[in-house]
């Protein structure tokens, strides 16, 4: 199955996350009710990453087929590393002006959702699931280029 454009991947990586976490949205403070915050919003992005990865694995990367446990920890990894990052923002945030507005908390929210979710659409797009194409894991070197010695000691 041929691999979409870096493109439609990421518009399709936008709607099928984006509207996952939408859903999650919705899903986290009806949990809530009955369990606490934090153990609500842990549970419903182990899920939600469970599901996402499936579906780029199917859908936004065209890979026809289910993600295994290779991409499923990967993803994993990379959905952790943007939950940290956005967790700084908001804390930095918090540092800077104490007492923030909703408006300015979702600002920062969202700049930083946005700008994690840009890197784990590139980390899942040129590592995650590239070598299932019979394409290298690692970025391709640019032609012309030869590799650098390396010292044995």
């Amino acid at each position: 199955m041929k691999s979409p454009g870096p493109v439609a991947s990421f518009v399709r990586f936008v709607i099928l996350g984006g509207g996952v976490g939408v859903l999650c949205s919705f899903v986290v403070p009806m949990l809530a009710t009955a369990l606490p915050w934090a153990a609500a919003n842990a549970l419903v992005t182990v899920a939600s990453t469970v599901l996402c990865t499936e579906l780029h694995a199917r859908h936004t990367f065209a890979e026809g087929r289910r993600a295994g446990w290779r991409e499923h920890l990967q993803s994993g990894g990379s959905a952790g590393v943007a939950y940290l990052a956005t967790c700084a923002a908001t804390g930095i945030l918090h540092l800077v002006q104490p007492s923030p507005g909703m408006l300015t908390q979702q600002a920062v929210y969202l700049g930083a959702s946005a700008l994690a979710g840009t890197g784990r659409f590139l980390v899942l797009r040129l590592y995650v699931f590239t070598a299932r194409h019979g394409r290298p894991a690692e970025p391709q070197k640019l032609r012309g280029t030869v590799p650098a010695p390396v010292l044995a000691a």
